[in-house]
């Protein structure tokens, strides 16, 4: 018998599904000691970690496991969920975009005040996208994008093709392209390679891009942001991730009248689409197979 330790959130919204899917050789337990097997929201679970001396494998229920990874235990299988998240991150990028490009912040203002106020602009088409990140979440933006017209070119570690963008380039390559980027778009994950990737001195190749990151907030180094907005290299920048989570109100990025902030919703987790992933996992786990979207200690995603 597999002994199952839930920690979440939606709590309730998981007990519901496990009550109705009624798996097979899987008890839920309360004591975090006997549970070999828990599913979890990282960030809640991650103070428990050390309690879970039987544990064998954990499935996140967010794409980031920053604050597991963070501990140094690994004797674990730890399975993310990838693969749900690409149509959300492209609905938020591309409406933020259209939502600047367009003015439309400017028009409710106008409508407030009653005026007919019309403001110039130019549509996406032609427009050049750089998305850091070529895995599931960058190819879907991409995709997107390049379905008004964009051009995107991806960066990665290795620069290897993949389907949906025009061309793959390193990160050795990565200033070259932000000379020339309309839009960056960053979806990485915290690593130590990838920490404070956006500095003053990357941002500084930017001629008045839009710059996003619905990734990791460690990725953005939040001084050179503003150095990047105030010698005009970055336009505009939307942020929905940050270093430390919630943003205190002191921050200065709250009242910055080219950042704008929302509070880590571009991409949530939705339970029923969570579970499906731990549902086939499970069945994996239970036919010895390998388990599905396993994370890397070592490499961080």
């Amino acid at each position: 018998m597999n002994h199952l330790y839930l920690c979440s959130a939606q709590q309730k919204r998981y007990l519901a599904l496990l009550k109705d899917a009624a798996l097979p050789n899987l008890q839920i337990i309360e004591d975090i000691s006997k549970a070999n097997i828990i599913l979890a929201d990282p960030p809640k679970f991650a103070p428990e970690l050390e309690k879970a001396d039987n544990l064998q494998w954990l499935q996140s229920t967010f794409a980031g496991c920053d604050a597991l990874l963070a501990k140094p235990r690994s004797d674990y299988q730890l399975t993310n969920v990838r693969g749900i998240f690409g149509p959300l991150m492209s609905e938020y990028v591309i409406g933020q975009l259209l939502t600047l490009t367009r003015h439309f912040a400017h028009y409710r203002d106008a409508q407030l005040e009653s005026k007919w106020s019309p403001v110039p602009y130019q549509g996406l088409t032609g427009k050049y996208m750089v998305i850091l990140g070529t895995g599931s979440i960058g190819a879907h933006v991409a995709k997107i994008a390049r379905h008004f017209g964009m051009q995107v070119i991806g960066v990665s570690r290795s620069g290897k093709a993949v389907e949906g963008f025009d061309n793959v380039i390193t990160n050795a390559n990565m200033t070259e392209a932000f000379s020339k980027a309309d839009v960056i778009v960053s979806v990485l994950p915290s690593t130590p390679e990838t920490k404070g990737l956006l500095n003053r001195d990357t941002l500084s190749a930017c001629k008045q891009a839009i710059l996003f990151n619905v990734g990791r907030g460690p990725v953005l180094e939040e001084e050179g942001l503003l150095e990047a907005i105030e010698g005009r290299n970055i336009q505009h920048a939307v942020l929905d991730v940050f270093s430390k989570e919630p943003l205190s109100p002191e921050h200065p990025f709250w009242t910055h009248p080219s950042i704008t902030v929302t509070p880590h919703i571009s991409a949530e987790s939705f339970p029923e689409q969570v579970f499906g992933i731990f549902v086939d996992n499970y069945t994996r786990w239970l036919n010895g197979e390998p388990l599905n979207f396993q994370m890397d200690f070592t490499l961080g995603y």
